[in-house]
């Protein structure tokens, strides 16, 4: 089975949060967070600033880690374990750009689309938004659907 690290992070400020809408390849048409895998040698947090400059066009100054997600599920027709690092930011340096892969916009923590988001994402991302640290494991099928899933609120990451 294939194993890949990746980084996930929301940018907030006050009671909002940044999306950006996947264009092309993975998760192409859903609402997420920035990040994606790493590269040779880098480390998470390396990964997370260069994903996130790439993706957007800001540079995290601040930022926590708030979460684990372990997906066991389909990734380019392959069975691929997926061990995600979601982190929240709370400065940057410049402005959310649209790129040729995410179109970024702000949500309401009220109004966050969960209906053209990941599946996975009603079940621990109101969560971290509400400050709490998670470890979380889903395993999908290869539709995307959820046949299995676990989500446990931690003090530590």
């Amino acid at each position: 089975m294939n194993s890949l690290t990746l980084t996930l992070l929301f940018l907030r400020k006050c009671d909002q949060v940044l999306l950006a809408m996947k264009k092309r390849g993975f998760g192409e048409g859903r609402w997420n967070g920035v990040g994606g895998k790493l590269d040779p040698g880098e480390t998470v947090e390396q990964a997370l600033i260069r994903e996130t400059q790439e993706e957007i066009g800001v540079t995290p100054t601040a930022f926590e880690k708030v979460g684990h997600i372990e997906f066991d599920e389909h990734f380019k027709g392959e069975p691929t374990k997926m061990h995600v690092n979601v982190f929240t930011a709370s400065s940057w340096s410049g402005e959310p750009t649209e790129s040729e892969e995410m179109k970024p916009a702000w949500f309401d923590l009220t109004s966050i689309p969960y209906d053209t988001m990941w599946p996975d994402d009603p079940y621990w991302l109101p969560q971290v938004l509400d400050g709490k640290k998670i470890n979380a494991f889903f395993k999908l099928d290869k539709a995307d659907n959820i046949v299995d899933h676990s989500v446990e609120i931690v003090e530590e990451l």
